[in-house]
């Protein structure tokens, strides 16, 4: 496939250290830059190959870039949507070994926040998509390019307004690719390219307990802040109890294989610690979590405030919903309010699909002796405001990653890096995908 004039790997490295570079920072607020400069830098670059593209702004400065590509086969109408975002997580510099906005080469990693969330993914698809156009290597399916605002708020300034607003710039989509998936984990010696078939839905909540203000030497049996904290105190507590989708049944019963043995809910915990230090992801898909995150009450140290409010970060699996409600509410008890900060819907995807099908050739294409399989994130990704059009959504940002590393504590985490030649070994990748599709 790849010719003298045709390297897909050849720019992704120096692309992702230039769009790490640009801050995008997102609290959440809106005190950040905004993704507009990385929006033009990203626009520029298809341009460059001839790629037309649209940048569209929610709001002053947080803006997504829109194109479309492919389609040599005007037979095709099934396009497939290839989506990342260009914003980033905050930081704490100091904490960090390199500054997170350098984008710095070293050791044989690229250093800085965005680095697997997830302006690697966004590099690999451009120094593709760049590569083959200049080639001449246009795919015969359809493409939709979509390089997104907000999605670390949960994408209410970027993929979401997209979607409600501009649907027809998603015309014919019937599928898409997104992150976090296709990066490798090894089990016993194997590696496993986990490929994200299935995702949590999302219950950002705010608990709210409300008493009898008073002073704070007296007796006052209605305290908001005693019914709230322990109404949280028993959300941090609870064992929510193990519960296997189609995804993690597929992922656990390849686990199981290896070790010789078969999976069961029983087992469940001791298969998902053979990923090593991957558990403390798919730990958290083989059940309900709820964690509390915030607390905020009170004015005064002898004062009883007449209200206290907690934040829970809630996520509950595809089919499981109704459950993860009841018990919150059971949880919770009498005299507190839940309302939602933000409210997405679980989603699963079958995973014996062409287009699946076409990932694990990919990958195996490079790397003969790995196993590919399906799983659950445990996160929110933008795959729930595409999934609302109706699209085939999968995540799909492929990494041959050394044993050693600790991937899944860099998300959102300290030192965030990625390694060169997962980079390029992920171009690479991506490339026979585009070609096989």
């Amino acid at each position: 496939m790849e010719t003298a004039s045709h390297d897909p790997a050849a720019e992704v490295v120096d692309l992702c250290s230039e769009l790490i570079r640009i801050d995008t920072t997102n609290a959440g607020d809106d005190d950040g830059p905004g993704e507009r400069k990385a929006a033009e830098y990203v626009a520029g670059l298809l341009d460059e190959v001839g790629i037309e593209s649209q940048i569209l702004e929610s709001e002053a400065g947080r803006a997504s870039v829109v194109a479309r590509w492919g389609g040599a086969d005007s037979s095709r109408s099934d396009a497939l949507l290839l989506h990342g975002h260009l914003d980033v997580v905050p930081f704490a510099a100091e904490d960090w070994q390199v500054h997170p906005l350098s984008g710095e080469v070293r050791d044989g990693y690229v250093w800085g926040r965005g680095a697997v969330d997830m302006k690697d993914f966004d590099a690999m698809l451009l120094s593709v998509v760049r590569a083959r156009a200049r080639a001449g290597l246009v795919p015969d399916r359809p493409m939709v390019l979509c390089f997104t605002a907000d999605e670390e708020a949960g994408g209410l300034k970027g993929a979401g307004p997209l979607v409600d607003d501009h649907p027809e710039l998603f015309e014919g989509c019937t599928e898409a690719v997104g992150e976090v998936g296709g990066f490798s984990a090894t089990v016993r010696g194997r590696r496993v390219y986990l490929i994200e078939a299935a995702e949590k839905g999302m219950a950002w909540m705010t608990l709210t307990a409300r008493g009898r203000a008073g002073h704070g030497s007296m007796i006052n049996h209605d305290n908001a802040i005693s019914r709230l904290t322990a109404a949280v105190a028993r959300i941090g507590a609870h064992e929510w109890p193990v519960r296997l989708t189609p995804a993690m049944e597929v992922l656990l019963a390849t686990v199981a294989d290896l070790a010789g043995t078969e999976a069961t809910p029983e087992n469940a915990e001791a298969l998902v610690e053979e990923f090593g230090n991957a558990a403390r992801m798919l730990g958290a898909v083989i059940r309900n979590t709820a964690n509390p995150t915030m607390l905020d009450a009170g004015y005064k140290v002898n004062v009883i405030p007449t209200e206290a409010t907690a934040h829970v970060d809630g996520r509950f699996l595809p089919g499981y919903k109704d459950e993860f409600f009841d018990t919150l509410r059971e949880l919770c008890g009498e005299g507190v309010d839940i309302d939602f900060v933000s409210h997405q819907g679980a989603w699963e995807m079958p995973y014996e699909t062409p287009l699946v099908d076409a990932m694990s050739r990919s990958i195996l294409s490079e790397d003969p002796d790995a196993i590919v399989a399906p799983y659950l994130m445990s996160a929110g990704t933008d795959a729930k405001h595409f999934g609302r059009l109706g699209v085939r959504t999968y995540g799909f940002v492929p990494l041959r990653l050394p044993a050693e590393l600790d991937f899944t504590a860099l998300f959102h985490g300290i030192d965030e890096r990625v390694p060169t030649d997962a980079l390029e070994f992920g171009a690479r990748v991506f490339d026979r995908f585009l070609g096989d599709v």
